[in-house]
């Protein structure tokens, strides 16, 4: 019998679904302090049925559910499996290879699993008695367990010892036994006392036993009164029977000339229904038109204040624009008197430029005649 593997998820730093092998040999885990190792022998521990929250490190068994952390949210339960090789047969079932699975939920309720097969506690108890994996056993020592296991009293020392013997099994079952003979004897007790109880009241039930057969021989007396005073009867009740029959028929007819009535009734009510279902409908009608024509009388007020208001702006703008205008006229007069001003100025600049081009000529003609003397002279010399 050796373990396979271990699955975590949700136990106290494993919120992922972790998976665990252990193969042949040695299996160590390392790592920092406050990385979770102790949480790998806890988880291994509370599969198996540990019920001591102290045990497992914590105050409450709430604490064994992951609890959040950094942007992690707390999970609602934890769930740990241990899968054994069973081959050697060490574990008294018929699988080959079992796994137990334990499930706690953050409302209290546990669940316990053999193969997924829903189970007690006292199940996982029992199956690994005297294999060393059970609650006493001394398979798992944690720090300073054995200090612990050699201080204490030699009666709790016996467990150890025992589980390793292989007679735990029995010292249960003996245990067990001596527990169902207290509970058999607590109950023969009562018994007892129940019989003692019941011979203090068979006095007084005898007494009532001879009440009730001297009240069923009376009542016995008395059907056979009752019966023959009804035979006495039966007579003048024919007679009876036979005035009732005649009354019945005269109520049959009077009924039938009732149900006639009824009916004409009832068809007077379905033409007055439908009467009343057709005067509903021209109702509905008009209730319809006169909503249509609010409707058509609110949309026509609407046109009358949205036409209103354009009148009212197109005034404005009518306004407007005749103030435009005037001011349009006014500088256009202002333009025109711009313009003649411009052409006068423009005129006396021809003036002037043709008197300038004359000077010119005259300047250049002066010019030529120099240029001819000068030719002269210069041909002279």
């Amino acid at each position: 019998m050796v373990l396979k593997c271990l699955d975590i998820q949700g136990f106290k730093s494993f919120p992922d679904r972790t998976h665990i092998e252990f193969n042949r040999g040695i299996t160590a885990v390392v790592g920092p302090n406050g990385s979770g190792k102790s949480n790998i022998s806890d988880a291994i521990r509370w599969v198996l049925g540990e019920q001591s929250s102290k045990t497992l490190r914590g105050s409450k068994m709430e604490d064994v559910v992951f609890a959040g952390a950094g942007n992690r949210r707390a999970m609602g339960s934890a769930e740990v499996s241990l899968t054994i090789d069973n081959t050697d047969g060490g574990l008294r079932t018929e699988y080959s290879e079992v796994t137990v699975t334990r499930r706690y939920y953050r409302s209290g309720e546990s669940e316990f699993f053999i193969n997924r097969k829903l189970v007690r506690l006292r199940d996982i108890h029992e199956l690994f008695m005297d294999t060393g994996l059970g609650r006493d056993g001394y398979s798992m020592i944690g720090q300073g367990k054995i200090d612990e296991i050699l201080s204490v009293k030699s009666e709790e020392r016996r467990e150890v010892f025992d589980e390793a013997a292989g007679i735990s099994k029995y010292r249960y079952r003996r245990e067990e036994a001596q527990r169902r003979l207290a509970d058999a004897q607590e109950n023969l007790t009562r018994i007892g006392d129940i019989i003692a109880e019941l011979e203090s009241r068979l006095g007084p039930l005898q007494k009532e036993a001879e009440k009730e057969r001297r009240y069923n021989a009376l009542r016995s007396e008395l059907r056979g009164l009752e019966v023959s005073m009804i035979m006495l009867t039966l007579d003048g009740m024919n007679d009876r029977l036979t005035a009732a029959r005649a009354a019945a028929e005269t109520l049959a007819s009077d009924l039938e000339a009732c149900h006639v009535h009824a009916d004409e009734l009832s068809a007077r009510a379905d033409d007055l229904m439908r009467q009343t279902a057709e005067l509903q409908h021209e109702i509905e009608e008009l209730r319809a038109a006169s909503r249509q024509s609010e409707m058509e009388a609110s949309r026509a007020e609407s046109d009358i204040a949205l036409l209103s208001a354009e009148l009212e702006h197109n005034a404005r703008d009518w306004e407007r624009i005749g103030r435009e205008r005037e001011d349009q006229e006014k500088r256009q007069r202002e333009t025109e008197e711009k313009i003649a001003a411009a052409e006068q100025q423009y005129q006396e600049l021809l003036g002037a430029e043709e008197e300038k081009r004359r000077l010119a000529a005259e300047i250049e003609e002066g010019r030529s005649k120099l240029r001819q003397e000068s030719e002269s002279l210069a041909a002279k010399r």
